[in-house]
């Protein structure tokens, strides 16, 4: 048993700190929303006061953060974990953010002494409340070794990307791909439902086609086509419009750093800015379905 502390428990980050328990951890947990916490105690963690509170004497640190400032301000702000942590600690930040800013975070932990990986995760809400999540690591290779003791209760995929840093962008090539595959699925079934075609019946043919994917097959956009994904639950509880558009954000900045052409990765990008723009950015991103709906004469 290891005794770790989780900062950030937002719709991932609460399962996976469950998720923990259920593995037998002493988990001691920080958000700043009471329902959160609220939540993470019923699964039988114990409430921190603060982030610095929750990694007090703690063998892993866990975060799940929304952004880059975020982590920064977590780890290496004037109550930073940097100033709390010991030298036997590994900090695992599961947050999805810029490879520079995970680098930036992981030398100035290294230069304390204290083991850091980035480790996004693939998998969404479902994988998270299964824990049957991807990680999609970035450090020294013991580190990664190191944290499987922790991950495998949250996952079922653990994968080492190269060093700090090559997490974040294996983790947004996954992520431009994944947004391009569920516009063009949204595309799809909105032309069969314009000429009359029910949409179960050609989810059906299509994931039994050359047309299969993920999006299709297993968080289909469209309602009623599937039981238990978002689209079927007014859009809500999975991964954020907003979200996503910062994912695509920054795979653009990344292809502009390293000349990659991305001009789908480009499209797709503004396609969920708009959504976002128009008042959607908190429905799950499979509600670009709607988008392409709106625009279907």
């Amino acid at each position: 048993m290891a005794k770790v502390g989780f900062i950030g428990l937002g719709n991932m980050g609460g399962p996976m700190a469950a998720n923990l328990v259920k593995g037998g951890h002493q988990v001691q947990v920080f958000d700043l929303a009471e329902a959160a916490l609220l939540a993470a105690e019923e699964a039988g963690c114990t409430r921190a006061a603060s982030a610095t509170e929750a990694a007090q004497g703690a063998d892993f640190v866990i975060s799940m953060l929304p952004a880059d400032k975020h982590v920064e301000s977590v780890y290496l702000g004037d109550n930073g974990l940097i100033n709390v942590l010991g030298e036997n600690a590994l900090a695992i930040d599961c947050s999805t953010i810029s490879a520079a800013t995970a680098r930036n975070v992981g030398l100035a932990l290294k230069a304390k002494n204290i083991s850091f990986i980035d480790a996004p995760v693939s998998g969404g809400v479902g994988g998270a409340k299964a824990g049957t999540l991807t990680f999609i690591c970035g450090g020294q290779e013991a580190d990664v070794e190191r944290a499987r003791d922790v991950l495998q209760h949250m996952g079922k995929n653990i994968f080492r990307a190269g060093d700090v840093g090559a997490g974040q962008v294996a983790k947004i090539c996954n992520n431009m791909l994944l947004s391009v595959l569920m516009v063009g699925t949204s595309e799809a079934l909105q032309l069969g439902i314009a000429h009359g075609l029910d949409a179960k019946v050609l989810s059906e043919i299509m994931s039994k086609s050359s047309g299969s994917n993920w999006t299709l097959d297993v968080y289909n956009p469209c309602p009623n086509v599937m039981d238990n994904v978002p689209s079927s639950n007014g859009y809500q509880g999975g991964f954020l419009v907003d979200l996503m558009s910062k994912d695509l954000g920054l795979a653009q900045q990344a292809a502009l750093a390293s000349g990659a052409a991305t001009p789908m990765g480009a499209l797709t990008h503004n396609l969920y800015r708009s959504w976002s723009q128009l008042g959607h950015g908190r429905e799950d991103f499979s509600s670009i379905f709607n988008y392409v709906k709106a625009n279907t004469k």
